[in-house]
């Protein structure tokens, strides 16, 4: 089975559509700069927030580079959600030239 993930381009359209994301870095991470309106669920709490994650529409799901929303895309897909991984993550929307939000709100 092959994992889905969307590239930059494909998550700035979704976003622009009013997609959720959910950023699964640390709190000091996700402060220093998040795509704007992302929720911060770090990844190690994931499990214990399953009921902030919404389960009647897709989610996105970014961290700093791809690996960690990888794993956590996984366990929502095998845990019934409609999640697809943000490949490259924070650090490709920052090389693609688009612009974060820096600070603890969405």
């Amino acid at each position: 089975m092959n994992d889905p993930e969307v590239d930059i381009e494909q998550l700035a359209a979704a976003c622009a559509a009013g997609a959720v994301v959910i950023d699964v870095r640390q709190p000091e991470e996700y402060v220093a700069g998040h795509v704007a309106g992302a929720q911060l669920i770090p990844l190690a709490d994931v499990v214990a927030r399953l009921d902030e994650v919404p389960a009647d529409r897709p989610v996105y799901i970014i961290c700093q580079s791809g690996v960690r929303s990888l794993k956590a895309a996984q366990f929502l897909r095998a845990s019934g959600y409609d999640a697809t991984s943000v490949a490259g993550g924070t650090q490709a929307w920052i090389d693609s030239g688009r612009q974060v939000v820096r600070g603890p709100r969405p």
